[in-house]
C-alpha cells in the first residue's frame, strides 16, 4: 500500500495535549500513513484585512503544508460542548482566501478524545459540518468518540499502555489508510488521461 501524506491537525495547544499523544499514536499504527503534525499555535487570528498581498508568515506556512497533503487528521478536544477556539481559528485560515480553500478536496477523518464519558461528540459533529462546507469527504466510520482518555493510558514516552486503546487506534489508523487511498484512486481514476483521449 503506497505511503499518504498526512497533515495532523492537532486542536490542543496544551503542553502534555492528551489528543497530541492520540494523534501520534494512531499514525504509529500503520506503514501506509505518513503523518506530520502542523501547528497552529503561531497563527494569528484571521483578518480579512491581512489577506492581501503580504499574508503574516504563519498564515501561509499552514496553508501550504496543508495543500502539500494528501488527507487530513482532525484530533481533537471539545472545548464547552463545541470546537476549540484555537482550531477553528486554524479552519478559517485555511479556507481563505475565498476560492482558494487549502482544504477543498481533502480526505478527512475526525477523532475527538476527552477524559470525560462522552468523547468529544459535540466537537465531532460541528467539526464534521464545518468540513462539508469545505469540501473534505470524512470518514464516516468508525466514529471515534475517544472517553476515558487520561494521563494513565501513556507511558512516559507517548506510548499507550492501554490495550482496548492501542486496539482501537490501530484500527482507526487503518481505516483511514484506506480512505485516503479509495479517495484518491477514485479522483485518478476521473481525472483526463496524461495521453488524450482516443475519442471512442
Amino acid at each position: 500500500m503506497p505511503n499518504h501524506k498526512i497533515a495532523i491537525v492537532v486542536g490542543s495547544i496544551r503542553t502534555g495535549s492528551l489528543n497530541r499523544k492520540v494523534a501520534r499514536a494512531m499514525c504509529a499504527h500503520s506503514d501506509a500513513l505518513d503523518c506530520h503534525i502542523v501547528e497552529i499555535a503561531d497563527l494569528p487570528m484571521y483578518d480579512p484585512n491581512l489577506d492581501g498581498a503580504e499574508q503574516p508568515e504563519p498564515w501561509q506556512r499552514f496553508r501550504r503544508e496543508i495543500a502539500e497533503a494528501d488527507g487530513v487528521l482532525f484530533v481533537t478536544p471539545e472545548y464547552n460542548r463545541s470546537i476549540p477556539g484555537v482550531l477553528k481559528n486554524a479552519i478559517d485560515v485555511g479556507s481563505r482566501p475565498y476560492g482558494k480553500s487549502c482544504f477543498a478536496k481533502k480526505p478527512a477523518a475526525i477523532v475527538t478524545a476527552s477524559p470525560g464519558a462522552l468523547g468529544g461528540f459535540g466537537c465531532n459533529h460541528q467539526l464534521r459540518q464545518c468540513c462539508v462546507f469545505l469540501d473534505m469527504p470524512v470518514m464516516a466510520q468508525p466514529e471515534a468518540y475517544l472517553g476515558g482518555v487520561k494521563d494513565d493510558k501513556f507511558g512516559e514516552d507517548g506510548s499507550i499502555t492501554d490495550p482496548a486503546l492501542d486496539k482501537l487506534l490501530h484500527s482507526l489508523g487503518t481505516a483511514f489508510a484506506g480512505w485516503v487511498g479509495m479517495i484518491r484512486a477514485g479522483r485518478d481514476a476521473l481525472a483526463p488521461d496524461s495521453a488524450g483521449s482516443s475519442g471512442n
